[in-house]
């Protein structure tokens, strides 16, 4: 089993930045795939980025591609995703997933989330 917390949602205006946190218990976090979701009210929850075991290879959604930089330190057991020139079609709840694999955006272990919210 792995847990998973994640932290640094809050406000922000346009154009600012946020740095999401996940912080993982349970298992070494190394030997999952780990990935950020969003869902903004009323729409279905969507990819936004995902990171293999080592972090050497990294996807974005083409929404977040530029803007987005997703990270992890396994000796921390954490995941990160560094936020910048935020939008308010950003606004969401964000959440952290890992998996041993990750196939076809599928993932076994969720976070609660954590609410961004990007006022104009």
């Amino acid at each position: 089993q792995v847990q998973l917390v994640e932290s640094g949602g809050g406000l922000v205006q346009a154009g600012g930045s946020l740095r999401l946190s996940c912080a993982a218990s349970g298992r070494t976090l190394s030997s999952y795939v780990a990935a950020w979701f969003r869902q903004a009210p009323g729409k279905e929850r969507e990819f936004v980025a995902r990171i293999s075991y080592s972090g050497g290879a990294t996807a974005y959604a083409d929404s977040v591609k530029g803007r987005f930089t997703v990270s992890r330190d396994n000796a921390k057991n954490t995941v990160c995703l560094q936020m910048n020139s935020l939008t308010p079609e950003d606004t969401a709840v964000y959440y952290c997933a890992a998996d041993r694999w990750g196939l076809n955006n599928q993932y076994e272990y969720w976070g609660q989330g954590t609410q961004v919210t990007v006022s104009s």
